[in-house]
């Protein structure tokens, strides 16, 4: 069954964004053609936090969609892996339940619409390049998760 047109136009935006975050575009999409994972080497674009999957899944919902980037899910191996901006090591650094990689660490993608070896896209890359806010990602791990500051509703 084909997929509707905006479906596939959004998985298509995010597989060349992720694609093209990687230093072999061409390959990446060459692995995804055969339904294999591509290995995308973070710093260049990202940085990779990774989190236990169980306890990622209710911390996602906890930070609102503006400030929801990709999110990278293997059940098997019970982890979640976000994708982060360059700086967010540092303010990421004292939240326990994650563990910030260093720039060169490789994460092993699977296509936007691909479920390859127990990982599978909690969040999904949509092409805008819109990457998970370390505040947001930092509270929803913390008691109570994220709310938003009392400026924010005007």
């Amino acid at each position: 069954m084909a997929l509707p047109t905006r479906l596939t136009a959004t998985y298509e935006a995010g597989n060349a964004w992720l694609a093209d975050s990687s230093a072999h575009p061409e390959l990446t999409r060459g692995l995804w053609d055969a339904d294999a994972l591509a290995p995308i080497p973070s710093g260049d674009v990202w940085l990779v936090a990774e989190s236990r999957l169980v306890t990622g899944m209710p911390a996602l919902q906890r930070i609102y969609a503006d400030q929801r980037g990709p999110v990278l899910a293997d059940g098997d191996l019970d982890r979640a892996w976000w994708l982060v901006p360059l700086e967010a090591a540092e303010e990421l650094a004292d939240v326990r339940e994650l563990k910030v990689h260093p720039a060169g660490w490789s994460l092993l993608c699977p296509a936007m619409n691909s479920y390859v070896n127990g990982r599978f896209w909690l969040n999904r890359p949509d092409g805008s390049g819109l990457l998970t806010d370390p505040a947001g990602l930092a509270a929803a791990f913390g008691p109570g998760g994220y709310r938003r500051p009392a400026e924010a509703f005007g």
